[in-house]
């Protein structure tokens, strides 16, 4: 069940996490990525124009939009993938330091950490660091396209 936000008395809610969308280079590497993890490809447009340049707040905005599903997961839980066309895409030296402010990773939950990473590690995935227990959990970070990081979590007991 959704919980208000701390201090607030509001009706507004939020119900869940819907989606993180990844800047990338190589579509199909970061597709055989999330797919490892069960991801699968459900919807794949071309954005671009005034309206998705407004939203976006990228001028002359034109890109491939990938939306990756886990099927029959509960809420619908998607990585959205986006591949420019134009402008171009400048690096960000600092996608891989995790003591920066902003963006510093996502996690999903798995039944088997050590099997999944197994099989991760099986396909050239690279864990970027050891298994380790906190919080009631086993967690592991992979390097994930273009740098992000993506973390398992496999959830102890109850």
């Amino acid at each position: 069940m959704p919980t208000r936000a701390l201090g607030d008395n509001r009706s507004v809610v939020t119900k869940h996490f819907d989606h993180v969308t990844i800047v990338v280079r190589d579509l199909e590497s970061a597709k055989r990525f999330f797919g490892l993890l069960g991801f699968e490809e459900d919807i794949d447009v071309e954005i671009s124009g005034e309206q998705f340049a407004k939203y976006m707040g990228v001028e002359g905005i034109d890109a491939e939009h990938v939306t990756l599903v886990l099927k029959g997961v509960r809420p619908r839980t998607e990585v959205q993938l986006l591949k420019y066309i134009a402008p171009e895409v400048h690096d960000d030296a600092g996608v891989t330091n995790l003591h920066r402010p902003g963006y510093n990773h996502v996690c999903f939950a798995v039944e088997d950490i050590e099997a999944t990473l197994e099989r991760l590690i099986g396909a050239g995935v690279k864990p970027r660091n050891e298994l380790m227990e906190f919080n009631h959990r086993k967690l592991v970070f992979l390097w994930g396209p273009e740098g992000v990081t993506v973390e398992l979590a496999e959830w102890l007991g109850d």
